[in-house]
């Protein structure tokens, strides 16, 4: 990749559109730009939440997602290109798999909070579902790959069991939605 970003600043955009990895320039509020934002905006999300103290299984978890969610990115910018695969969304089963078996069973919805990594985790998941939106949105303009869409789905639940044991490793638990609580 060299020189690739060796210019950042180049005034193309100005005129409100923005070009895309095979040559072409769109409207940068196109469906595919706003889907490659969502994909963008979580990935920095990602990169705040990872600034937290984390057991080093989910910082390794996370790390590896973020260079996929570039990827992901990537795919999204460059109509007909494949970079998510079957095994991208096999190992996002596999740590929701391993890190669901430590928690106990839901018997209440739960609030976004708890300890700060569990909130920022939260964070996280609702932006992974703008994400998707966004990608279904693309999808329903223009031929894509199943497999972003897929990702995107499969991350959300990740980070909602995520925050579930960040609340744990914080000697906490998740906050429960009470629908009880009177007026």
């Amino acid at each position: 990749m060299g020189n690739r970003l060796s210019k950042i600043a180049t005034r193309t955009g100005d005129d409100g559109t923005t070009g895309l990895g095979d040559g072409r320039r769109v409207r940068k509020d196109s469906a595919r730009i706003a889907a490659i934002g969502d994909v963008d905006e979580l990935n920095s999300n990602l990169g705040v939440l990872l600034c937290e103290s984390l057991p080093e299984p989910v910082r390794t978890a996370l790390l590896a997602i973020q260079h996929d969610l570039f990827d992901l990115g990537g795919e999204l910018c460059i109509p007909g290109h494949t970079m998510i695969t079957d095994a991208h969304l096999g190992r996002l089963d596999d740590w929701l798999a391993d890190h669901n078996a430590s928690l106990p069973p839901l018997k209440e919805f739960i609030l976004p909070g708890g300890s700060r990594a569990a909130a920022l985790a939260h964070v996280c998941r609702t932006v992974c579902r703008r994400a998707e939106r966004s990608i279904v949105a693309l999808g329903e303009d223009e031929t894509i790959n199943p497999a972003p869409r897929q990702y995107v789905n499969r991350l959300s639940d990740l980070l909602f069991v995520l925050a579930r044991v960040l609340n744990r490793v914080d000697g906490g638990s998740d906050v429960l939605w009470r629908h009880d609580r009177g007026g």
